[in-house]
């Protein structure tokens, strides 16, 4: 017998986790989010993600859909080009650049950045605002009994209370080692790839003009992504790529000694680049689950999919899962015919991107030169086709 009723339980409490809640919030069901840990809101704090997000064109427009976008909007950076630079010949300096812009295909950007610790603060702070909604941190899902009727759900809290929560549907947004699923019994093929990754937040000598960079040479790419400036000076954030024993070396490097490094693998895009925050770290894998959905259940972000970040897919795939589910839901969350379209329409097309992202990143990380060259190739040859360019950039944003 379930202590309370509710018609959405949100399973974790990241960015993905909380926009579901603010998306079905908005719709006027009664929804609880749980996560375990408390989101960490301030970019100087211990464990803050110190990451940023790219929200997509689709992705922006479901967020002013939900009542986010007015709230995010003015810190975030729009992303007007995205460029890619192959720096893979003898020197580490940029033998071949090619730049996307959006006004090809738009008349607006390809998306906005923001960091990801803001969007915590912001976000949380839109469920506050609404009606129905609970956020309730420092609470786990510890147990999940599907039934025809509702879902049964055991929560345990921190301070060592319990409650059995009844709920038409249970979004599971709880992060690539999702205990949903394995609760739910539905595996997930994972590929590993030996690298891990660096985020961090940079100053800069030259502007970045709303310009994303990826910046590929070997053990994979090197991204620059806009930032708004950092006390008067240019700023964005880092993301940056190698295999693991790599990373563990330049984590071990003095400050000094990093700078070096971070200038020398940047290529000199933005001109003399400094470290700004502190660094975090992050394993690179693709993953992607068995199904999307379970009785009562449907799997959403990195429960259902992981791909490592480049072209700024991840989180954005993530949100076409919550935008596609909201709308199944309408009027009979958790009805299972609603569930199995979901898994039918979503999984197939989260294994292509996978598939594609799995590809550049195996290309971006070759050390061998023959095939750096065919690399640097094949990025001119795809380049210089306009029509191939416009649905390259139109397949990127999610769109047709």
């Amino acid at each position: 017998m379930a202590d309370r009723d509710t018609d959405i339980l949100v399973s974790g409490g990241g960015i993905a986790g909380l926009i579901a809640a603010a998306a079905f919030g908005a719709t006027g069901a009664r929804v609880i989010c749980v996560d375990p840990a408390a989101p960490v809101t301030d970019e100087g704090a211990e464990g803050a993600d110190l990451r940023t997000t790219a929200f997509l064109q689709p992705s922006a427009d479901l967020l002013a859909r939900i009542g986010l976008w007015d709230r995010l909007a003015p810190f975030a950076t729009p992303l007007q080009v995205m460029k890619i630079v192959d720096a893979g010949g003898v020197e580490p300096t940029a033998r071949l650049t090619r730049a996307f812009d959006a006004a090809d295909i738009s008349d607006r950007p390809f998306g906005w950045n923001l960091p990801n610790w803001l969007l915590r603060r912001e976000i949380a702070a839109r469920l506050a605002e609404l009606p129905g909604v609970e956020f309730r941190p420092g609470t786990a899902t510890v147990g999940l009994t599907p039934r025809e009727d509702a879902a049964l759900v055991r929560l345990a809290s921190g301070n060592g209370g319990a409650q059995t929560v009844a709920a038409q549907l249970v979004v599971a947004a709880d992060g690539r080692n999702s205990p949903v699923r394995e609760m739910l019994g539905i595996g997930a093929r994972t590929i590993r790839y030996g690298q891990k990754a660096l985020a961090f937040a940079v100053t800069h000598e030259r502007p970045h003009d709303n310009v994303s960079t990826e910046v590929h040479r070997s053990g994979g790419p090197f991204t620059l992504v806009p930032l708004p400036d950092r006390e008067g000076r240019h700023a964005s954030g880092v993301v940056w790529m190698e295999r693991g024993p790599e990373i563990a070396r330049l984590r071990a490097l003095p400050r000094e000694a990093f700078g070096a490094e971070l200038n020398a693998r940047s290529a000199g895009v933005l001109g003399r680049l400094t470290q700004a925050t502190a660094l975090t770290e992050w394993p690179i894998i693709s993953q992607i689950a068995d199904r999307f959905s379970g009785p009562r259940t449907a799997l959403v972000a990195e429960a259902a999919h992981v791909v490592p970040p480049i072209g700024a897919q991840g989180l954005n795939m993530s949100l076409a899962d919550i935008a596609a589910l909201v709308e199944l839901m309408q009027g009979d969350p958790g009805n299972a015919a609603a569930l199995d379209r979901f898994n039918r329409t979503r999984r197939p097309e989260a294994v292509l991107r996978v598939m594609g992202i799995d590809a550049l990143n195996r290309a971006s990380m070759v050390g061998v030169r023959p095939l750096r060259d065919i690399r640097a190739a094949a990025l001119g040859g795809l380049y210089a086709f306009a029509p191939i360019r416009r649905t390259l950039m139109r397949a990127g944003l999610g769109t047709r």
